[in-house]
């Protein structure tokens, strides 16, 4: 740590080396622990998972889009029967009508609703302390084929179920529950904890989920008081969490089929999904062949491995509590230690890097404030890279989350960032100080882990940590020789190589490339982080002038410039790798809507920038669509007329009413008059209660209303109770998902594709009713 160190070149050159040479080995063994393992052929043993035997499943299951209630989905559903019979066990059907409050009509302060039809069969257990539920959605979303949403969770609970059977029986039950509905609304799992029998004891929930085609199983959400599960799923043979990814998934608002568990006190349990690959996110390139089976492989074997291990535990001994446990990936296990660690690392972290400072002294309050430069200014360039890119590929602009192909440009980013810290270094090394700039780096660092020790307690190791390991390794190089030194600094640096690596490795697919500024902030801290062994690709200080100086500072340099050629090229190699094509197509969003009420029709688009096929449909700035579809609340949608096409509207018959004041209670019947994939209802006036089916609902002010997925042929009976004298206008309106029949839609060419909205290809008839 000291400035003078190493100071012959010679034996700098050979230290430089043998440092780049162990941080490479370290990081390319830290990306490898969050690496998927290859697929298993279906010829491995009958105990075993095999991704091979499991894609069977998938090659079966998502030849076609199957949203809820569809005959695609009825085929589905028998075809799981039919395997889960075929294993010996009795699965039976779970036909119950469940809400939850989300949905389309959401927005407009609506309640989501579904006919759900669960497939759940039993592996009963040999002594039963308790139940193991293994989760997996069945249906699609409406226009993709669900290959790896959710074809990927559905077949790892049968190549599981298979895998148990064949070998020895678990200790406690296993309940397989393959739910509908996920798409709409939830509502499957929803009906499930709220309705079914088996779930009244509650018991371990193991939910598998996929936001993409490839990357690792990542375990990414856990019930509060994770730490005893946690400590199973450590004994999985490939496990690959941070409890970073449950902090952050707290914080959004985003949810899966695990969510009706996490929130129901009878359960705990674990959410797993792998998520690289996203642009097929429920889009209809989401088909078997863009799957990857080493992903399936992963997902599959540590859930069979989870199960044994939740299978034969006595799970009256596993109770929710002892607070959460902080835990990361490291190279052959999960490293993992109780929640009530992290103030006192973080407070220590601090303190060794106040000590660092003290022994240093020299510049240290300046190059605390110069440090936050690299970590401001290399996610504002970031951001503008991906700015950049969007502007030579207006096509980006669409895309869910990443482009197909988006490895270069994550590269880019990584090599942009490592620029900007080699530039700041060497501009502020001579006149601040290799060791002073060492403590400024630290310094934001060890902020950080008391930052989210407050905010985010599971992600304060990403900063308390590595800022603990780099200054106390500093801290003893003060006291050693130079040789030892630097070997203290090398052990000191693998903690933010192991730590912050694959952490930048797996936030990229699970923020995407819009947020490329948050991968550049965790490359800053690492590059910050590993300044004292950094240091030694520059040169010594020493007094040498004129050409011997100039020749130094050269050399110095060549890190910085490699990093910006790098940066460039990963750039431009992004941009000839990822074109699309008909099998990587531009992804365009488009719908229609049938005013019956004047016969008058649109197409709509959510597009921010229309794209060239698109605009040939909308035209002009974003307008409300309340007038016409009022489950879309207030959202914006560029729109452009179109042809009226022979529509049936949804029928809306007054089966009786009665009258209490100012109240008035009508018995309703909805019925779509075409094949649908879900209907509205909204009331003008002040709704009391309401009744669907078997389902009280709660009423709500004017605008009030709901949509119901999957509704059954025979139409829905709702009963409602307004606050209204005279009469009641609703508004009803359906929604099905087949443009190429009207009148004036172009089929798509080659390379455009369909944007994975849930309302890409709606075709919606309304009508308004007044009572």
């Amino acid at each position: 740590m000291r400035d003078s160190a190493l100071s012959r070149p010679a034996q700098r050159g050979l230290a430089a080396a043998a440092v780049l040479a162990v941080l490479v080995l370290a990081g390319l063994a830290a990306v490898r622990s969050v690496q998927p393992p290859a697929a298993r052929p279906a010829t491995d043993p009958a105990g075993e998972f095999s991704a091979e035997r499991a894609f069977q499943t998938v090659s079966t299951i998502a030849t076609t889009p199957h949203p809820a209630g569809s005959p695609a989905n009825d085929r589905v559903r028998e075809h799981l029967i039919a395997a889960l019979s075929g294993l010996g066990l009795s699965p039976e059907v779970q036909d119950v009508v469940s809400e939850q409050g989300a949905g389309l009509s959401s927005s407009a302060g609506g309640t989501g609703l579904a006919r759900v039809r669960n497939v759940v069969a039993v592996i009963p257990g040999t002594a039963s302390t308790g139940r193991v539920f293994l989760i997996a959605h069945y249906d699609s979303a409406q226009v993709a084929p669900g290959a790896n949403d959710d074809g990927a969770g559905t077949s790892t609970i049968l190549e599981t179920a298979r895998a148990l059977i064949a070998g020895e029986r678990p200790r406690n039950d296993v309940v397989l529950v393959l739910t509908d509905a996920e798409e709409a609304c939830l509502c499957g799992a929803k009906a499930f904890v709220e309705q079914h029998p088996l779930a009244r004891n509650g018991g371990v929930a193991l939910n598998l989920e996929a936001r993409g085609s490839s990357g690792p199983a990542i375990m990414f959400e856990t019930s509060a008081g994770n730490a005893q599960l946690v400590e199973t799923y450590a004994q999985t043979p490939y496990p690959v969490g941070t409890s970073f990814a449950v902090e952050i998934y707290r914080l959004l608002p985003n949810d899966t089929d695990f969510t009706p568990f996490r929130e129901s006190a009878l359960f705990q349990g674990l959410n797993t999904a792998y998520i690289d690959g996203a642009a097929v996110y429920h889009a209809p390139t989401d088909k078997p062949e863009a799957m990857d089976r080493d992903s399936l492989q992963h997902h599959g074997a540590n859930a069979l491995a989870l199960t044994r291990e939740f299978g034969a535990l006595d799970l009256r001994e596993l109770k929710n509590g002892g607070g959460d446990a902080t835990y990361f990936p490291a190279p052959g296990l999960l490293v993992r230690y109780p929640g009530a660690l992290v103030w006192p690392l973080a407070v220590l972290a601090l303190v060794a890097v106040a000590a660092l400072g003290w022994v240093v002294r020299r510049r240290v309050a300046g190059a605390i404030g110069l440090a936050l430069l690299p970590i401001i200014v290399a996610p504002v360039l970031a951001q503008g890279l991906w700015a950049l890119l969007k502007l030579v590929r207006p096509e980006y602009a669409a895309l869910p989350i990443d482009p197909y192909r988006p490895m270069w440009y994550r590269l880019a980013v990584i090599a942009l960032s490592a620029t900007v810290v080699l530039v700041w270094y060497a501009l502020l090394r001579r006149r601040i100080g290799p060791a002073a700039l060492a403590v400024g780096g630290l310094t934001w660092l060890a902020v950080l882990g008391v930052a989210l020790a407050v905010l985010a307690p599971g992600g304060s190791y990403l900063g308390a940590l590595p800022a603990l390991s780099v200054a106390v390794s500093a801290l003893i190089a003060t006291r050693v020789g130079e040789k030892t030194a630097v070997a203290v600094l090398i052990v000191g640096a693998l903690i933010p190589v192991v730590i912050l690596l694959p952490t930048v490795v797996m936030l990229f697919p699970a923020l995407g490339m819009p947020m490329a500024g948050v991968g550049a902030f965790l490359t800053v801290l690492l590059g910050l982080a590993l300044l004292p062994v950094l240091d030694l690709i520059h040169p010594a200080p020493s007094g040498a002038r004129g050409m011997e100086a100039l020749k130094a500072r050269r050399l110095g340099a060549l890190p910085t410039l490699a990093a910006a050629v790098a940066a460039l090229v990963c750039t431009v190699t992004g941009l000839v790798v990822d074109r699309f094509d008909a099998e990587h197509p531009s992804l365009t969003h488009l719908m229609y809507a049938l005013d019956a009420d004047n016969g008058t029709a649109r197409w709509l688009s959510e597009e921010t920038t229309p794209q060239e096929w698109t605009s040939q449909y909308v035209e002009g700035d974003p307008v409300t669509v309340t007038d016409t579809l009022p489950a879309f609340g207030a959202e914006e949608l560029r729109s452009g007329p179109a042809q009226a096409a022979a529509l049936p509207a949804p029928a809306l018959t007054l089966l009786s009413e009665s009258r209490s004041g100012d109240e008035r209670t009508m018995r309703l019947r909805l019925d779509p008059q075409r094949a649908v994939r879900f209907t509205t209802l909204h009331v003008s006036a002040e709704v009391v209660s309401a009744r669907i089916g078997s389902r009280t609902l709660a009423g709500g002010p004017s605008g009030w209303g709901f949509v119901f997925h999957a509704p059954p042929d025979e139409g829905i009976e709702i009963s409602v109770t307004v606050r209204s004298a005279g009469p009641v206008t609703f508004r009803a309106m359906d929604g099905s998902d087949d443009l190429s029949a009207l009148p004036g839609f172009q089929p798509r060419p080659p390379g455009v594709g369909v944007l994975g909205s849930h309302s890409s290809e709606l075709v919606a008839v309304a009508k308004t009713y007044t009572l």
